[in-house]
């Protein structure tokens, strides 16, 4: 009669299990859309978008990387403008969207983009050179928009819905122990007795 073959401990059969789990969302975020090195690098000396509103002759040939919210598409005859409501920036570029906004500006692109692709409140990051600064109307109040001539830019991901949570407002709660969700020591009055007694 053979003999059964050890079983593992419990505790290595889940740590292999989490090890799978891991290779599994590593591969994952592999597969998502790659940013460009231009977005991911912190440039040498950071323009705000104020700075240029200010002085927009003085800062022509500076590099800069901004991003935001979106907030409109404008498709021209030859270009495409995105307006963005600045935020900071993040880690790899990303702009953070819990953040207050930072200005306007314009992100100009050659060509048509089509506005179904860069959808309202997506982030977008661009790299570019400011190229002037138009006054629109916001309303009845004439703003100052840095227009940048765009050389990258990223679409950022939208993120995921938020998880349903399973945990409760009363810190004491649990879900498999709904008649003793009260702190200890328990008392008559904290006591509740089930429905099947």
């Amino acid at each position: 009669m053979k003999s059964e073959p050890p079983r593992l401990p419990l505790h290595t059969r889940y740590t292999r299990i989490l090890f799978a789990i891991a290779i599994i969302l590593l591969l994952a975020g592999c597969t998502s859309s790659p940013v460009p090195r231009a977005i991911g690098t912190v440039p040498k000396q950071s323009i705000s978008v104020a700075q240029v509103q200010q002085q927009p002759d003085r800062f022509l040939k500076r590099q800069v990387r901004w991003g935001g919210t979106i907030l409109r598409v404008r498709n021209r005859k030859q270009t495409t403008e995105i307006e963005v409501l600045s935020r900071p920036l993040g880690a790899r570029g990303r702009p953070q969207e819990k953040e207050p906004g930072t200005g306007r500006f314009i992100a100009l692109l050659a060509g048509f983009i089509d506005p179904a692709e860069y959808p309202e409140q997506r982030s977008l990051t661009v790299t570019g050179y400011p190229k002037r600064a138009e006054t629109r109307p916001i309303g009845e109040y004439p703003y100052s928009y840095p227009v940048v001539a765009v050389e990258q830019l990223h679409l950022w991901p939208q993120p995921p819905p938020p998880r349903a949570s399973y945990f409760h407002s009363d810190p004491w709660y649990h879900p498999w122990y709904y008649p003793w969700h009260h702190p200890w020591p328990y008392s008559r009055h904290y006591f509740r007795r089930p429905w099947y007694w």
